[in-house]
């Protein structure tokens, strides 16, 4: 299950769950009270209140495939609208009568269930957002797009695009209404940053950006509420490495991280709220695998002077009791269910079902150390994790990763199999990161075998494509003063054809063919920090890089493509000499880190072995440790 979550009124929560219940319930004298339950179905992608404007949003929409449905906060349906969407609904956003829908890269606007207006993105769309049309006067959409862009809409055209530092994943309205102009919007991106922009009629306005300086994961939910008591909205955040955090707006530069959490599972979604008690506000949290997880203000620790005697008070003491007899109950359950199953396996007649589960899976490239980053989730725990890959790859330590990682030996000639590695998880591990690291010019495919402990035993395989290029990143622009090489292709393809060849070379290229006739992409290398201009058209493609290893590797790889395809190229180059120099400079830093962490391991075991008792304690304290 992995739930949507918002507030319906006072002491009220509804959920939506993968397998396409919608569950509401309310909290009196601590223990959950179901209001209603609907009836499985599709899975629910997507979850939001709405209602007229300006009053309290108290109708639940939910997104299931192309469908879109209403419930009132009874449970009654009065809404049942097929949009005429192709693709599964990704994203959704309501406001008043007006509903915005998002497939991977289209998007259509609806006005009381008639098609108004429609883009097609060039690049996937991950959420959707309206800024509030009470204090902005006009509909202004906003799509946070992977190719690390903005794109603000007016109607069905592009009004401008706002370059963002990371993918963005998620959108909100700042202090839950846009502040004061309604214009304000925060964006949190799948590289763990945050930001805030002003959307004006003319162009973005920047107000403050944040890094992710403690290496936390990718953000997947926002929400705007005072959770502190001091009159102030501050900013929720869940994350996908299971991190619940609190920024605080004590000056007008940027939100100060005030408290965090961490539970060990991603948040699917974050609300602020009064669910619990009375006069005692939580943030509400739902995880990946269904939990619904509250934080509290009240209260709960009592410290007490020497020798004296804490007294648990009525309540407390109910809610102690009430939680031992759930927990023999589910222990009873869980006893009832493994004998049911032993009696049904040993049955002659018994017929065993391979059962179905789900993996939330993440493979990204991290800019600070160039590494890619591979996170698996599944809603039951991980026995066990193979992983194999057919080119030379590295695994990197992962500190959150507790698993027991033990290689096997294996034969790189014939079969071409450079790695097999296996991470055997402790009990109730529900989610697994690693790190590897690839070499340019070695492509192929890393292989996760994920097996849950859940019998009988299964196993789901998980491809993952290690490109020519893996170590490119997507970028806005490049330095043009840099000495650069050029290749240049000229043939009998088609626009179509090279595209799809670039989208084997090189990471975060979308997949769809580009609108028009030409298109430019910039990346960069993260492990060098060398660039990389791809433009091309029907007929033509140009590459420039300041590094002619990039050139080369792509020149081996294109040239192979065409051959697969019987086409014939016209391969030419361009070499700046000067280029070469420029990027041994760029090189030669890394070499002079790597040359003196060398000297520095061996004077390790010199130190250890020539120095007295005593100097070791002073040595060891001051230098040695530094070493």
């Amino acid at each position: 299950m992995e739930p949507g979550l918002a507030r319906v009124d006072y002491l009220q929560v509804v959920v939506g769950d993968q397998d396409g219940v919608v569950t509401c319930f309310g909290i009196k004298k601590g223990e959950a009270v179901p209001v209603f339950k609907t009836l499985p179905g599709q899975k629910i992608a997507r979850l939001e209140l709405g209602g007229a404007l300006n009053t309290p949003q108290e109708k639940i929409f939910v997104a299931v495939g192309s469908e879109v449905k209403g419930f009132t906060k009874r449970g009654k349906q009065f809404l049942s609208f097929e949009t005429n969407l192709t693709e599964s609904i990704k994203a959704m956003h309501i406001s008043g009568a007006d509903l915005f829908l998002c497939a991977s890269y289209i998007y259509n606007h609806y006005c009381d269930c008639k098609d108004q207006h429609y883009f097609l993105s060039g690049d996937k769309i991950n959420d959707v957002l309206c800024l509030p049309v009470d204090k902005v006067k006009c509909i202004t959409p906003v799509l946070a797009c992977q190719d690390r862009v903005l794109r603000v809409l007016q109607g069905s055209d592009l009004l401008y695009e706002i370059e963002v530092p990371g993918p963005p994943t998620v959108l909100a309205l700042s202090n839950g209404n846009g502040g004061d102009s309604g214009e304000e919007i925060v964006y949190g991106t799948s590289d763990g940053k945050l930001g805030l922009t002003q959307i004006t009629g003319s162009k973005p306005v920047h107000k403050w950006e944040m890094g992710n300086e403690k290496k936390r994961g990718g953000i997947l939910c926002l929400d705007s509420f005072d959770i502190l008591g001091d009159g102030v909205k501050e900013l929720l955040v869940g994350r996908d490495d299971g991190m619940i955090e609190i920024y605080a707006f004590e000056s007008a530069d940027e939100p100060v991280l005030r408290h965090d959490y961490a539970l060990s599972e991603s948040i699917a979604s974050i609300q602020g709220g009064c669910v619990g008690k009375d006069g005692y506000d939580e943030i509400l949290a739902a995880t990946y695998s269904g939990w619904l997880t509250g934080l509290t203000t009240e209260p709960v620790h009592r410290e007490g002077g020497s020798g004296e005697e804490l007294k648990l008070s009525q309540e407390m003491q109910n809610k102690i009791s009430s939680l031992r007899n759930e927990l023999e109950h589910l222990q009873m359950k869980v006893l009832q269910e493994r004998e049911k199953y032993q009696q049904s396996s040993q049955s002659s007649t018994a017929v065993s079902s391979v059962p179905a589960f789900s993996v939330n899976e993440k493979f990204t490239l991290n800019k600070d150390d160039a590494s890619y980053s591979l996170t698996l989730e599944v809603q039951t725990a991980i026995d066990n994790v193979l992983v194999q890959s057919d080119v030379p790859i590295d695994l990197l330590d992962v500190d959150k990763n507790s698993a027991v990682v033990s290689f096997s030996s294996c034969d790189s000639e014939p079969n071409s199999n450079f790695l097999l590695a296996t991470y055997r998880c402790q009990a109730n591990t529900t989610r697994l990161e690693l790190k590897v690291r690839s070499i340019e010019g070695q492509y192929g495919t890393l292989q996760a075998y994920v097996t849950p402990r859940i019998q009988p035993k299964t196993c789901q395989v998980h491809q993952y494509q290690i490109k020519p290029l893996s170590l490119h990143q997507r970028t806005h622009s490049i330095d043009q003063d840099r000495p650069m090489n050029t290749l240049t292709l000229k043939g009998q393809f088609s626009f179509a054809e090279i595209h799809s060849w670039v989208v084997f070379c090189l990471p975060e290229v979308p997949e769809k063919t580009p609108a028009g006739e030409s298109i430019t992409f910039y990346f960069q290398n993260t492990f060098l920090g060398t660039q990389l201009e791809s433009t091309y058209r029907k007929g033509e493609g140009y590459f420039k890089s300041d590094n002619i290893s990039t050139i080369s590797i792509l020149k081996d790889v294109l040239s192979k493509e065409a051959t697969k395809r019987k086409i014939n190229l016209n391969i030419s180059y361009d070499v700046n000499e000067e280029s070469v120099r420029h990027t041994l400079k760029l090189i030669h830093p890394k070499l002079e880190y790597q040359q003196l962490l060398a000297k520095k391991v061996h004077l390790i075991d010199a130190l250890r072995d020539n120095l007295s008792v005593e100097d070791k304690k002073i040595y060891t304290i001051d230098h040695l440790r530094l070493v």
